[in-house]
């Protein structure tokens, strides 16, 4: 396919630059993908719109941005085997080497090789009418599922399922989540789903906080405050959540979300940046607590959550607030970072309705 496209760039100043860039052609094992949806998550910016990092795995290298893209395949390259012309797909934002053990077991987020490159930080991402990818970095997207459903899945719910696999969340559990933002308001929705007895959650912007109610996401929104550990514990009886997650990335809210956690419980660390204090006695040790770190998630258990999405008719999408189209992309981001919005979508034909 011939013929030129827009692409959005971050150079760093909160601003968004878009360019006229040459339409890329699949090469081997490659399909061009055509744009229906991409969304904006917060790692965007935090490390790319607001000021480069520039080094290690969020090293943004000039590409067209966007790491959470859904689209529809246009065109194969040479020895294309799966997806096809017409294949509606989900993007796993990180393209690995293939051979390390980390990409062996699915999760080239952790991808050891200088091979790795993820979209819209070292490769060109979503936010253009095309981009082209690897084959084997696409997930089947159902026709149940909207394109802007999967764009989420490309990053925030899948990282919010991978943290579940990794403490847990049944019926006899209470809840409690540190911001919420789309990954924090995408925790209680998986959550809920899952058969979780209560949910509360912290947050401090009141666009965010009306949200949660509106869709009936958490039983009690709590604002940030030094009592928060102690005002959970009376909600549950004096002992604490079985379950935490914080997405706030803050001190004082991973603070909350290990100090507001009873004996045995599980706190999941899913918020990047930032720092936290905490005493490893009493605060974990001498209650038996776990704290687990999760990074987005594997390729296979991405598969996984459509599937489930699919079974639980969730649609990601009702928690995207305002969409924009590719010529409004900083007006899009430029909301995102304000953070008087659920999530923001960048969307194209039908997605932009």
């Amino acid at each position: 396919m011939k013929g030129t496209m827009k692409g959005a760039y971050l150079p760093g100043n909160s601003t968004v630059v878009l360019k006229d860039v040459p339409i890329p052609e699949p090469g081997h094992g490659q399909v061009l993908v055509k744009m229906k949806a991409s969304t904006i998550c917060g790692s965007d910016i935090r490390a790319i719109y607001r000021e480069h990092v520039g080094r290690g795995p969020e090293g943004y290298q000039n590409k067209i941005a966007g790491h959470e893209p859904c689209g529809q395949v246009v065109e194969e390259g040479p020895g294309v085997r799966r997806f096809k012309k017409g294949s509606r797909v989900i993007v796993y934002h990180i393209s690995g080497c293939g051979l390390c053990h980390d990409c062996r077991m699915g999760y080239m987020i952790s991808c050891s090789s200088p091979l790795r490159a993820a979209y819209g930080w070292q490769r060109d991402g979503g936010m253009a009418e095309y981009v082209v990818c690897d084959e084997k970095d696409l997930v089947q997207l159902p026709d149940s599922l909207t394109y802007t459903d999967g764009a989420q899945v490309a990053c925030g719910f899948g990282t919010v399922y991978e943290a579940i696999q990794k403490i847990g969340i049944g019926g006899n559990d209470s809840v409690l989540v540190v911001g919420l933002g789309p990954v924090g308001l995408a925790t209680l929705m998986l959550c809920r789903k899952l058969g979780a007895q209560k949910l509360y959650g912290i947050e401090s912007n009141p666009y965010r906080i009306e949200l949660a109610n509106k869709l009936n996401l958490a039983d009690k929104v709590l604002l940030p405050a030094d009592t928060n550990a102690g005002e959970i514990k009376d909600l549950t009886g004096g002992r604490g959540v079985e379950k935490a997650f914080d997405t706030s990335a803050s001190d004082p809210g991973r603070q909350t979300a290990i100090r507001a956690t009873r004996q045995w419980g599980k706190i999941a660390f899913v918020g990047e940046g930032g720092t936290v204090n905490f005493n490893p006695s009493p605060d974990i040790i001498h209650d038996q607590k776990t704290i687990c770190g999760s990074w987005v998630t594997s390729i296979w258990l991405m598969e996984n959550l459509v599937e489930e999405l699919v079974r639980w008719n969730i649609h990601p999408e009702i928690l995207v607030t305002h969409r924009f189209p590719l010529e409004k992309a900083d007006e899009a981001y430029r909301l995102m970072a304000g953070g008087n919005c659920g999530k923001v979508a960048v969307c194209f034909d039908e997605e932009l309705k």
